[in-house]
């Protein structure tokens, strides 16, 4: 691993394939202004990361043979190479905060690629062949003129939701995500403010999206008993920072699994010794299904459907938060997106019953079919979210 982030790198040396055990690099926050294309040359070289730097071009041959994780988040990248095609690991792409008008129909080739990250973008609207991937779980798409209507629309029907800053004292930190940081904060006047939770994002783009698109979405889901509710937006801050106001969640609810590593890539890591009973794995994806299905009905791709963005109490109750990757969309790709999300449920259900030592009451082979079909490569055989509730045992 090599970390050359937060210098004024704009070239990379022509003989950097001679460290040939080379697996990630990361170049993020240089001011490169073209993906360096010995990094084709690399012949071990899995994961690059170039994140805010300000790339506008990315050359045929940049892109190394084994890569699995692209990160080109927040730079100026209006088209993609044709040779991208040819990336047959590609699992993970963040293209977040560019200037892409449209994918290369030749991406349609990476058949293995299951996260994807395309908001704060320029496009007018989704390729058909991007629902037809045979892996593709996570999506984010917010933040783009094809979208931008329907964030407008939520954000001015939420309008009434806010606080001023000036009401609010700052507590300690309980917690960092990919977009924001999150800490306990006192809200109102007088003997008895209430506590709550204040998300503070991290700047203009995150590794998701915009902002602006993660609050539109969250504001828009209402309530449902399985996601983390949000109280309205905050303002007044005097450095101009974005914040959301949180109900503060009970001690008794902790994190069901954690981010995924560099080498799971896609897949969350969960504790050595976590196990979930039949009944708690029935309950929590009985809970977590409900809540989809919701945000679908309202017009909500969560996007990051994971283990890591799940509250959960050890008696099976759940709460779906994190709207970073959120995007709105019309109800015409309802059932294409419904299905790429029934993926990212089927990778839950897998993690959660390979951690199930109870013995098969009759319920296990019902979620293990479940789980089968959820994760088929052929999307159309992926059941909606109102078959999966019916299926549930």
């Amino acid at each position: 691993m090599l970390d050359l982030s937060g210098n004024q790198l704009s070239a990379l040396p022509h003989d950097l394939p001679r460290l040939h055990r080379l697996r990630v690099l990361f170049c993020s926050g240089n001011p490169f202004t073209e993906l360096p294309a010995v990094l084709g040359q690399c012949p071990s070289l899995e994961m690059v990361g170039f994140k805010s730097c300000q790339i506008s071009r990315v050359p045929d041959d940049a892109l190394p043979a084994r890569l699995r994780w692209l990160i080109l988040t927040d730079n100026r990248i209006e088209s993609l190479p044709a040779s991208i095609g040819r990336c047959s690991r590609l699992q993970k792409l963040m293209l977040a905060g560019n200037l892409l008008r449209e994918l290369p129909p030749e991406l349609a080739g990476c058949e293995r690629l299951e996260l994807l990250r395309i908001s704060a973008n320029r496009l007018q609207a989704l390729p058909e062949w991007l629902s037809a991937l045979p892996r593709l779980s996570w999506l984010a798409f917010g933040g783009n003129p094809l979208n931008a209507p329907l964030e407008a629309e939520a954000l001015a029907q939420a309008d009434g939701a806010r606080f001023d800053w000036s009401r609010l004292q700052l507590q300690e930190q309980l917690g960092e995500g990919a977009s924001g940081v999150i800490h306990r904060a006192l809200l109102g006047d007088g003997l008895a403010p209430r506590e709550i939770a204040l998300k503070r994002f991290k700047g203009d783009v995150t590794s998701d999206g915009l902002p602006e698109s993660e609050m539109a979405a969250w504001l828009h889901a209402g309530e449902q008993p399985g996601l983390v509710p949000v109280l309205g937006r905050v303002t007044g801050h005097p450095e101009g920072a974005q914040q959301l106001a949180m109900p503060l969640i009970g001690p008794e609810f902790s994190n069901l699994a954690g981010p995924p590593s560099l080498e799971s890539c896609t897949r969350d890591c969960y504790a050595l010794d976590s196990r979930f009973g039949i009944d708690e794995v029935v309950a929590l994806a009985r809970g977590i299904a409900r809540t989809a299905a919701h945000l679908h009905q309202r017009g909500i791709l969560h996007g990051d459907l994971y283990g890591h963005n799940i509250l959960h109490d050890g008696k099976g109750r759940a709460r779906l938060g994190d709207f970073g990757a959120a995007s709105l969309f019309r109800p015409g790709h309802a059932a294409a997106l419904q299905r790429i999300e029934a993926r990212a449920f089927g990778c839950l259900l897998e993690e959660l019953l390979e951690r199930c030592p109870d013995p098969d009451d009759g319920r296990l082979s019902a979620l293990e079919a479940l789980r089968d079909d959820c994760l088929a490569d052929a999307v159309a055989r992926r059941p909606l979210f109102t078959e999966i509730l019916r299926r549930l045992p």
